[in-house]
């Protein structure tokens, strides 16, 4: 789980760098945004389920 968080987190980061960085313009930045903070969201919950839940079950 520990993997998808940094798959996560990289996807995410790309994401905001188009968004916030002024790359993209219209309805995709808001698309953008909205998809770069759901992202960040997920990256966050399987960091911290790979770190807890994961370890204990295995």
């Amino acid at each position: 789980m520990v993997k998808l968080a940094i798959l996560f987190v990289i996807v995410a980061v790309v994401m905001g760098v188009l968004s916030f960085g002024g790359l993209v313009v219209g309805a995709a930045l808001s698309i953008l945004k909205i998809m770069f903070w759901v992202a960040a969201a997920i990256a966050i919950v399987l960091f911290v389920l790979g770190l807890t839940v994961y370890r204990a079950v295995t």
